[in-house]
C-alpha cells in the first residue's frame, strides 16, 4: 500500500511513533553527539523535513496527510518543551543533566566512561578553554548542551578589577554606529549627534564614513573602529 492509500490518521499514528523513536536514539547516543543542539529542536527538524519533504518535491502526493503529521509533530514538540518548563521532574526525563566529570581536580572515570567521552577529547576540550595545565582545574562539568564548563582553582584565575581594588566604569553593550561605510541613524542617535560622529571619525584617523566597515561604540563612550578595505 503506498503512502497516498493510507487513511488521514495513519499520518499522525506514524509521526508519533517516528517521534518516540527518535527520541530515545538521541537519548541512547547521548549529548555528546547532539554539541550546541536542543536534543527537541533536532528531533523536531528531522521529523518535520522528513514528513514534509518527500511530498513538497514529488508533488503527487495529498498535502493533507503529511501536514497533518506536521502538525502533530509541532504539537508534541511545543508540549515537550512546556511540559519541561512546567514540572522540572519531567524536564529530566527530556533533557540531560550535567555531569561532573573532574571534581576537585580528580578525573572521575567512571563519568567518563557514562558520557563516552574518551581522554583526548577531555584534554582537547581543556585545550579550548585555555587550561591545558590539569593542575589549574577544580571543577570540569559536561552541560545538556553537550559542551565541557571548565572552574579553575581560585589561585589559577585571573585577577579582576575587584580583585585589585578599582572600580572601572561599566562598558555596557555596544551600539554600532557604522556598519559598511553606512551610518546606523537610530543607534547613532541614541549616544551622539552627527557632528559629534563626524569629529569622533576624524579624531580616529579618517576623513569620511565611507571610509569605516565597523564603529562600535560602548556605555563608556570607547571607540571600535576597523576600516574598509574597499572603499
Amino acid at each position: 500500500m503506498g503512502s497516498q492509500d493510507l487513511p488521514f490518521y495513519s499520518f499522525i499514528v506514524r509521526a508519533i511513533l517516528v517521534y518516540i523513536y527518535i527520541f530515545l536514539m538521541v537519548k541512547v547516543i547521548g549529548q555528546r553527539s547532539m554539541a550546541n543542539i536542543d536534543p527537541l529542536d533536532f528531533i523536531f527538524g528531522v521529523i518535520i523535513g522528513d514528513v514534509v519533504g518527500e511530498t513538497v518535491s514529488s508533488g503527487e502526493e495529498e498535502l493533507t496527510g503529511p501536514f497533518a503529521g506536521a502538525a502533530m509533530i509541532a504539537f508534541l514538540h511545543w508540549l515537550l518543551s512546556y511540559a519541561g518548563l512546567k514540572w522540572p521532574r519531567f524536564r529530566r526525563v527530556i533533557e540531560d543533566e550535567p555531569f561532573i566529570i573532574i571534581e576537585k581536580g580528580r578525573i572521575l572515570d567512571h563519568m567518563l566512561k557514562r558520557t563516552n567521552i574518551t581522554i583526548e577529547q577531555l584534554l582537547m576540550e581543556l585545550r579550548q578553554h585555555d587550561t591545558s595545565d590539569l593542575n589549574e582545574i577544580d571543577y570540569a562539568v559536561l552541560e545538556p548542551n553537550g559542551n565541557i564548563s571548565v572552574i579553575k582553582r581560585s589561585p589559577f584565575n585571573a585577577a579582576t578589577a575587584y580583585d585589585i581594588g578599582l572600580t572601572p566604569q561599566n562598558r555596557g553593550y555596544p551600539k554600532v554606529v557604522i556598519s559598511d561605510g553606512k551610518v546606523v541613524p537610530e543607534n547613532m542617535e541614541k549616544i551622539m549627534t552627527r557632528a559629534e560622529l563626524e569629529k569622533g571619525i576624524i579624531d580616529h584617523g579618517y576623513n569620511a564614513v565611507e571610509e569605516i566597515f565597523l564603529l562600535t561604540v560602548n556605555e563608556a563612550d570607547e571607540w571600535y573602529v576597523t576600516p574598509r578595505l574597499r572603499v
